[in-house]
């Protein structure tokens, strides 16, 4: 019983630590222009290249934004120009804000079971 009850606040508590602002991500998003690519509510990409983002996992995109800052290495991180030259501006508190405000659209991604 004493350990259902740590791992429940534990699990409460990581959700919290990384909640993004939804209103300051959906700022930042509109100010710099993300529709450009992603199209219209971030779910209708101008090319097939650009992927669909609206209601993604908050976590995913968090850790998608920020593999864009990793410089040196062709084994880690992302290695898109567009995309890095993107979110050098951003700080890791803007990316979660970012991330926070993409997952709260919501999108047509199926979740397959």
């Amino acid at each position: 019983m004493k350990s259902a009850l740590i791992l429940t606040l534990l699990s409460a508590s990581i959700g919290t630590a990384f909640a993004g602002n939804v209103a300051k991500g959906k700022e930042l998003v509109e100010k710099n222009n993300c529709t450009a690519c992603h199209g219209a509510g971030l779910k209708a990409p101008v090319a097939a290249a650009y992927p669909k983002i609206a209601g993604q996992y908050e976590d995913y995109l968090y850790y998608a934004l920020k593999s864009y800052k990793v410089d040196g290495s062709s084994l880690v991180g992302r290695n898109n120009a567009i995309m890095q030259s993107q979110v050098k501006q951003f700080s890791d508190k803007d990316l979660k804000d970012m991330a926070a405000y993409i997952a709260s659209i919501p999108g047509d991604l199926i979740v397959k079971k």
